[in-house]
């Protein structure tokens, strides 16, 4: 088995304050009165799954809800790695841990292996452990697009339908452009004239990050013009002026010329660093008065930086805020004008390229086709013998490849389940004769077909047997017993011969003493006394000898364990 659920424990979910469960491998079933509770252990798995909640299902005086499980892999690898795109950490020996819990004041909870997890992190994760069939998942069987992925995953065919969909876009991708060009590029005379206008405007403009950059800080020189002269030609008189630091420093480094001619060995070495200083200053000095000049514009020179930026804050303001925008947008206007003069060709060149993406899709169309014909004979053929094991044995069940009037998203063709309960009668879509009753047997013969395909280690089925009863039930628990060879199964149920046939076997009770209403989930699979007693009253009476012996009967020809008396709920 590549994975099983091991453990679970619930508290204060709905009427069930607490409880830890320990489970193994193979087929569970769970059973009680209606309105037992039964829905209570769906709901947790449901949530651990990444199922929606609110918090009414908060036991009333508890301040909160947790459910945590323990999960065990044979291989982790591949789960490591979705674990690893969601940030999460990665399973220790084998084992995934989830917890979710839902506080009545403050924020839900979710941890996964430790680490903080979202609800679409756990739903995600949630596809890879457990597949649920409840109550309304025959009625999927309705829906042709449900058929139609229930033959491909039977056909293998997702490398065949891979194939189809990336030739289908490929081709839809030169259509829509087809329609674009076609649309978008037959410009009247006034639109024209308006993109000749645009570009013009573009073009004046020298659209370089250097002259960009150039033009921004020219037109900001000129706005602090005024400030910049003043602050530049105080600087060079502060170093060059008569009272300047430079005429300072000059006095100061004769009087270091006449320390060196004194001490020579002394002063020389520090009247040069002296000199050096005062020769620097005076370049700067120049420097500063050098670009004071840059900051006197001339009123022509002013109005022309003026208009030039003018013009590049309308370009930004009408394309985009900034240069890469604006470029993208003067090349398109330039494209759109080109295509004018050649409106026809580029139709041409598109049209042929539409033609080669067509024989290609049709190729690849084809390729799929022939694979869903083979799938389908062979899964009529498998489905058709399950069916008649669950009671139908002169049924006639077909799968018929339904030619579509073009290419789809799903290839060129699609499927239509055809089913007939009884001899005689011609096979007709499913939703025109099958009850209720039908539809799940029927479901439940495809999942048996189909139970080794998905890799999803954990099944569970609510009430999926219900309309079938007597040896049919038996059959539904042999089918069921069947699937959990390869993975681990578990069912809701009323029907006595589907749990007859459970290695493991939960009871859900409700206890209304007290004035509280308390819901429990007990293993009685180890304790034989106590699951005869459980069959007796799902027969209908649990004090019957009649229905005790019937229960003995059932659970010889079952195949649980129950030999020895164990305890198994923690509670």
């Amino acid at each position: 088995m590549p994975g099983m659920l091991q453990s679970l424990r619930i508290r204060n979910l709905a009427l069930l304050e607490e409880v830890a469960l320990e489970f193994e491998p193979g087929f569970t079933a769970v059973t009680g009165e209606t309105g037992a509770g039964k829905s209570i252990l769906l709901g947790a798995l449901s949530l651990l799954a990444g199922g929606r909640a609110d918090k009414s299902l908060i036991r009333q005086g508890a301040p909160a809800c947790e459910v945590e499980a323990a999960l065990g892999f044979k291989d982790t690898r591949t789960l490591d790695a979705l674990l690893g795109a969601l940030d999460l950490p990665a399973c220790e020996d084998g084992v995934l841990l989830l917890k979710r819990s839902l506080p009545r004041e403050k924020a839900p909870r979710i941890t996964v292996n430790g680490g903080l997890a979202t609800l679409s992190a756990l739903q995600r994760i949630g596809e890879r452990w457990i597949d649920f069939h409840g109550p309304g998942e025959p009625r999927r069987l309705l829906k042709e697009s449900c058929q139609l992925e229930l033959l491909d995953l039977f056909g293998r065919a997702g490398g065949p339908l891979a194939a189809y969909q990336e030739n289908y876009h490929a081709w839809r991708g030169l259509r829509d452009e087809r329609a674009r060009v076609a649309r978008e590029t037959r410009l009247s005379a006034d639109q024209i004239s308006f993109l000749e206008a645009q570009l013009a405007r573009l073009d004046a403009l020298e659209l370089t990050a250097e002259a960009v950059e150039t033009l921004e800080r020219d037109f900001q020189r000129q706005n602090s013009a005024r400030e910049l002269l003043e602050l530049a030609a105080a600087l060079a008189e502060g170093l060059n002026g008569e009272e300047g630091a430079g005429a300072r420093v000059a006095a100061l480094v004769r009087e270091a010329r006449r320390l060196e001619a004194l001490d020579p060995a002394a002063g020389r070495a520090l009247a040069e660093r002296l000199a050096s200083v005062s020769v620097e200053l005076s370049d700067l000095g120049a420097e500063f008065a050098s670009l004071g000049g840059e900051y006197q514009f001339e009123p022509g020179q002013a109005e022309a930086l003026q208009e030039r930026m003018d013009a590049w804050l309308d370009a930004r303001r009408r394309h985009g805020g900034d240069l890469a925008s604006v470029l993208a947008a003067r090349d398109a206007m330039r494209r759109r004008l080109e295509l004018q003069g050649d409106i026809e060709g580029a139709l041409a060149r598109l049209d042929r390229d539409i033609a080669g993406a067509a024989r290609a899709l049709a190729d690849a169309a084809s390729v799929l086709r022939r694979a869903r014909e083979g799938a389908a004979r062979e899964l009529a053929k498998a489905a058709a013998g399950g069916i008649a094991q669950l009671g139908f044995r002169k049924a006639d069940f077909q799968v018929n490849i339904v030619p579509l009037a073009g290419p789809g998203p799903t290839g060129d063709c699609g499927c239509e389940f055809l089913f007939s309960p009884n001899a005689g009668e011609a096979a007709l879509p499913l939703n025109r004769v099958a009850s209720s009753g039908e539809l799940a047997r029927v479901m439940l013969a495809l999942k048996a077909v189909l139970a080794g395909l998905d890799g999803v280690p954990v099944l569970v089925f609510d009430e999926v047997d219900a309309n079938v009863g007597g040896e049919i039930g038996r059959v539904v628990g042999e089918k069921m017993a069947g699937l959990a060879g390869g993975r681990q199964v578990f069912c809701v149920t009323h029907l006595p011969q589907v749990a007859a046939q459970a290695a493991s076997h939960l009871v859900v009770t409700k206890d209304q003493s007290a004035g509280r209403t308390r819901v429990r989930i007990e293993a009685i699979h180890e304790n034989r006394k106590a699951r005869v007693s459980e069959l007796a009253r799902m027969l209908g009476d649990r004090t019957a000898k009649s229905a005790l012996a019937h229960a003995e009967e059932l659970l010889g020809k079952g195949r649980g364990k129950t030999e020895n008396e164990k305890p198994f709920c923690l509670e």
